[in-house]
């Protein structure tokens, strides 16, 4: 089993590294997001961008700084396929996925301007934001001296890879071939 693992900036393009590895690749996602919304709802709070942040510092503080990540290594460990792990935001997450062996960091970024232009056209839940709204978002999840915090900028800096995504999906696919290539 070979787990990738992706994080990246808002609106960067994470989840179409996702899609690619999916369907042209074969391996099974596991999604920190969906992790979240489920527990959300299960405690029926809304569903938002400041409401998943919470949970998500809220667990790693009660269990660990890789309880998030741990919960859905476990998930794919049972299936033994290759998987890809999406939205890694803390330290303790790239660290706990490096001690469980075969694993690679991606991560991904783009131009802010281009990033809240996609992130409006998705239209998520956590999507309905001013651009400085957006910018401020983004600040408070770049870095942090708790290791049950987001420290985006941390994690980005420990990828194995950075993909640059300013261009076209094609060329988003390309650069992550040339990776697969050489890597898997």
């Amino acid at each position: 089993m070979f787990i990738i693992g992706i994080t990246g900036t808002i609106g960067s393009g994470k989840g179409t590294l996702v899609d690619y590895l999916i369907s042209q690749k074969g391996f099974t996602h596991y999604s920190v997001r969906s992790f979240l919304i489920e527990e959300l709802n299960r405690r029926r709070l809304p569903v938002n961008r400041n409401s998943m942040t919470e949970l998500a510092n809220e667990l790693r503080k009660n269990h660990s700084p890789s309880y998030i990540i741990d919960s859905l290594f476990l998930q794919a460990k049972k299936t033994g396929k290759n998987a890809v792990i999406e939205s890694i935001r803390a330290v303790g997450e790239v660290e706990s996925l490096r001690e469980k062996g075969d694993f690679c960091l991606l991560a991904v970024d783009a131009n802010p301007e281009i990033r809240y232009k996609r992130i409006i056209l998705r239209q998520s839940e956590t999507d309905h934001v001013t651009f400085e709204e957006f910018l401020d978002n983004e600040q408070r999840e770049m870095n942090s001296s708790d290791s049950n915090k987001q420290n985006l900028a941390q994690c980005i800096a420990l990828a194995d890879y950075l993909l640059y995504n300013n261009g076209t999906i094609t060329e988003l696919y390309n650069q992550l071939e040339k990776i697969l290539t050489g890597k898997i």
